[in-house]
């Protein structure tokens, strides 16, 4: 992967981009289970910086397959290379932190595992049954890969019907290949188009600060509702390191506050829009909001 430099590098970050820490008891005891059960979380390999005030409202991502992806994304901080065996066993130890974490939205995320033949698509699904069997009282929502946006695939996770899968496309389509590895936005539209067709809640998200301009999001927007998505998320972009790409602007509070007034105009049920703002944060609200445009 290449090294970027570029002067925003040298920039201090703006204050609304502080974090707040919340090392509460409540963090502490979601750690302790999440180490315990020998558990990925998207939230400590993503590096995402609502962690400490996720865990400390007893909410956490879990990620699946492992931590090690086949695609080598020039935004995501998670391991590139050649990832272990499945788990066999994970759904369960999944399932059961859930329960211990007395979760009533169950967030699950994975890496793309372009090396399986299923790309991991039945272990979505036992995790998913496996979930609702232990916790027949939570909601379980599905940040997934793009499976290639291959049908057969995708059906295997919509089967066990989670209450929402999101799939994210990250960014405009000019700026996909330049950050995204094999991914591609239409790729994106087709997976999330036919998640919607199979009656599945969908959700998307995508990072802005990275160089795109007000036009080519309001153009993301659009495709994402025209693809059936029905909750989007708006966040900006922080670089994980130096070999990553780098930031092109950080955009102010209001700007956010704009982009999403744009996405309620569109149809969208929920929209979550703001610098720190990433896929999983406030879940469970999100859900709440597209039941209630549903009713």
């Amino acid at each position: 992967m290449p090294k970027f430099h570029d002067k925003v590098d040298a920039l201090r970050k703006p204050g609304w981009l502080k974090i707040r820490l919340h090392r509460t008891a409540d963090y502490a005891d979601v750690r302790r289970i999440v180490e315990k059960h020998e558990l990925h979380t998207i939230c400590s390999s993503g590096r995402c910086p609502n962690q400490a005030e996720c865990w400390s409202r007893r909410t956490a991502t879990f990620m699946i397959l492992g931590e090690i992806c086949t695609r080598g994304c020039r935004f995501c901080a998670t391991q590139t290379g050649r990832p272990l065996a499945p788990d066999a066993d994970e759904p369960r130890r999944v399932a059961e932190s859930a329960a211990l974490m007395k979760l009533r939205h169950v967030v699950v995320t994975s890496v793309t595992r372009d090396d399986l033949p299923d790309g991991g698509a039945h272990h979505w699904a036992a995790t998913v049954e496996a979930v609702r069997q232990q916790n027949p009282d939570a909601a379980i929502e599905l940040l997934i890969p793009d499976f290639d946006a291959r049908p057969d695939l995708l059906d295997v996770v919509v089967a066990p019907k989670p209450d929402i899968i999101g799939h994210n496309i990250e960014t405009v389509e000019r700026l996909t290949p330049l950050v995204r590895s094999k991914a591609t936005y239409r790729t994106s539209l087709e997976t999330l188009r036919h998640l919607s067709e199979r009656g599945a809640v969908t959700k998307s998200g995508l990072m802005v600060g990275l160089g795109e301009s007000d036009e080519e999001v309001l153009q993301t927007l659009h495709d994402l509702r025209q693809a059936g998505v029905g909750i989007v998320t708006l966040g900006q972009y922080l670089r994980p390191s130096l070999e990553h790409y780098p930031v092109a602007a950080y955009l102010a509070p209001e700007k956010f506050d704009w982009y999403r007034l744009r996405a309620l105009e569109m149809g969208f049920s929920y929209c979550a829009s703001a610098p720190l703002v990433r896929s999983s944060y406030m879940a469970e609200e999100a859900l709440r909001k597209a039941k209630g445009s549903e009713a």
